[in-house]
């Protein structure tokens, strides 16, 4: 009886001790290709063509635009001046392609729960595509995706790094 009751109370410790395991978080899309804009690639969706930049591409993009990130203050999700100058420029590329979609990614630092951030990267990519629709674009040609922390540029925790993860990406997805 002994055994069987030490047998019940190991079991009911392992059950206790497993729902309190963490649950693992879901998995996000793989990260872009860091090479998508080097000269020589060939590779199908990297705007490349035995080198050369195909109009309309995601390269030819961001060749052609001032940037394709705005940067944000912490906790904030308004289009300063300095955003409004780069998104200016991506109207002006976006309309010579009236074909074009494209993905606006919001991004974090690592300051703040997963949840906030996610929340937080979703102001921040629906600002710019706010401003982006109220410029003419439609809307239509416009999703956005928050990638909260997850996909820091910068690795450090330091100021000069949380600045560069504050940001907005946009990304040519087709036509």
């Amino acid at each position: 009886m002994a055994k069987l009751h030490s047998t019940i109370l190991a079991a009911t410790a392992l059950i206790a001790l497993a729902g309190c395991a963490k649950k693992r978080p879901p998995v996000l899309p793989p990260a872009p290709a860091q090479n998508a804009g080097e000269v020589g690639a060939n590779t199908p969706g990297t705007g490349m063509d035995n080198g050369a930049v195909v109009p309309g591409s995601d390269a030819d993009f961001r060749r052609s635009v001032s940037s394709n990130t705005i940067n944000f203050s912490l906790d904030e999700f308004d289009i300063d001046a300095t955003a409004r100058g780069i998104l200016d420029s991506q109207v002006e590329w976006l309309n010579r392609y009236p074909q074009v979609r494209i993905t606006i990614e919001g991004h974090c630092d690592e300051r703040g729960t997963r949840e906030y951030n996610l929340a937080l990267g979703d102001r921040r990519a629906n600002s710019a595509k706010n401003y982006l629709v109220a410029r003419g674009i439609d809307a239509s040609r416009v999703s956005t995706i928050s990638y909260g922390k997850e996909r820091p540029v910068a690795l450090g925790s330091d100021d000069a790094s949380y600045a560069q993860n504050r940001r907005a990406v946009t990304v040519v997805i087709g036509r």
